[in-house]
């Protein structure tokens, strides 16, 4: 299997990239509440395909039927309003978008980003680990920044959510799991996308996590795979992970805890042992053949 970039060296290098101008053509759309979960793909699955050839691997994400899109971040050197114009280009949308806690000059950054993709919705995409999860004073100094962002992003228009990954399902502080104090003390502008494959390797069950959150979560994350931790995830290295429904996950259980509140189930998988797109068109298929959700 050819070399695909880690997370890791994905975000490093796209943190190098210049920010352009903005290119108010791509609209986000959101789907109503009651209506049932849309699908949308998480672009850091196809992460080194953007790298080699960002506009026709768009383009043959697009031709898969997918129409909605999450960013992510891009190759070093592209700018987000190119970015955005490919995006439009593929006849793409897009429903939300992951960036930098807005903090200090990440905050022009996320601004920027809204505005090139025509989105409102901004998400911490939440890595690497924040050792102060290690601590309840800690975790309690990370709500209050999230809170910041959140009013931050009221101010202007956005709102503002949080992804996740294991440690906030693994890691226990003051007697509690950090999830339950995000849970709490997050300010309600601050909206979750919880990512059912990390819930699952960090032993929990994911449908009853998203009952859990009600609705204060809109997003989905859907992966499948052994969803087993193991060391390999430490060195940012997980399993490969498979279309939905080939996996641990329960996938029927999840959609059932979905649909009262869940906006949009956005397809990722970080690394695939097979063809990355048909993986996509799997994973889409399976989804709406079992009408979990819709394009």
């Amino acid at each position: 299997m050819k070399k695909q970039f880690s997370r890791r060296e994905f975000i490093a290098m796209s943190g190098a990239a210049a920010f352009g101008a903005a290119a108010p053509s791509a609209v986000g759309t959101f789907g109503g509440i009651g209506s049932g979960p849309q699908v949308a793909v998480q672009l850091y699955t196809i992460r080194d395909q953007i790298a080699k050839d960002m506009p026709g691997s768009l383009q043959k994400l697009a031709s898969l039927g997918i129409r909605t899109v999450e960013t992510a971040f891009w190759p070093n050197g592209v700018t987000v309003g190119q970015a955005a114009g490919a995006v439009k280009a593929a006849g793409l949308k897009v429903c939300s978008s992951h960036v930098e806690l807005p903090v200090g000059d990440k905050k022009a950054v996320m601004l920027e980003t809204a505005r090139a993709f025509g989105c409102k919705r901004m998400i911490w995409h939440g890595w690497p680990e924040d050792k102060r999860y290690s601590s309840l004073d800690g975790t309690k100094e990370l709500i209050g920044l999230y809170n910041e962002a959140g009013a931050f992003a009221k101010e202007n228009g956005l709102q503002f959510g949080l992804h996740n990954h294991w440690w906030e399902y693994r890691n226990k502080v003051g007697g509690r799991f950090v999830y339950e104090w995000l849970l709490e003390g997050v300010s309600r502008d601050v909206f979750f996308e919880l990512d059912t494959y990390w819930i699952k390797v960090a032993g929990h069950d994911p449908a009853a996590i998203i009952a859990k959150f009600g609705p204060r979560a809109r997003l989905l994350h859907m992966k499948d795979g052994p969803a087993v931790y193991n060391d390999s995830l430490i060195k940012d290295k997980p399993d490969p992970m498979v279309p939905l429904g080939r996996g641990a996950q329960n996938v029927p259980a999840i959609a059932r805890a979905a649909r009262p509140n869940i906006e949009w189930m956005v397809i990722e998988m970080d690394v695939v042992a097979t063809d990355v797109y048909q993986a996509i068109r799997d994973s889409k298929d399976y989804l709406l053949r079992n009408k979990f959700a819709t394009v």
